[in-house]
C-alpha cells in the first residue's frame, strides 16, 4: 500500500505499532522523511523517520509499522 504524503498532516500524533505516542509531526522533510517536533522528545531534539514506516493515516493519527523501541533505536536525530 502506498501513504499519500497529502495526508500527513502539520501536528498529527506518530503512533508506533505497539500503541506508543512516539511524537507529533513537526513537518515533511524532503518526499520520504517526517520530521518530528522537539517538544515531545526526551532528549529535546527533532528526529527524522522515514515516510516507509508509515503503515497507514487514520484522521489525526500517523500508525507506524515499527514498535516503539524501533523507532528510538532507527530515527535519526538532528
Amino acid at each position: 500500500m502506498t501513504i499519500n504524503t497529502q495526508e500527513i498532516k502539520k501536528h498529527a500524533n506518530v503512533i508506533a505499532s505497539c500503541g506508543k505516542h512516539v511524537g507529533t509531526v513537526d513537518h515533511l522533510e524532503g518526499t520520504d522523511q517526517i520530521k518530528l517536533t522537539k517538544n515531545d522528545a526526551a532528549d529535546g531534539h527533532h528526529h527524522l523517520i522515514p515516510v516507509a514506516w508509515v503503515a497507514e493515516i487514520k484522521g489525526d493519527d500517523v500508525i507506524l509499522n515499527k514498535n516503539a523501541q524501533e523507532v528510538e533505536q532507527g530515527w535519526t536525530a538532528i
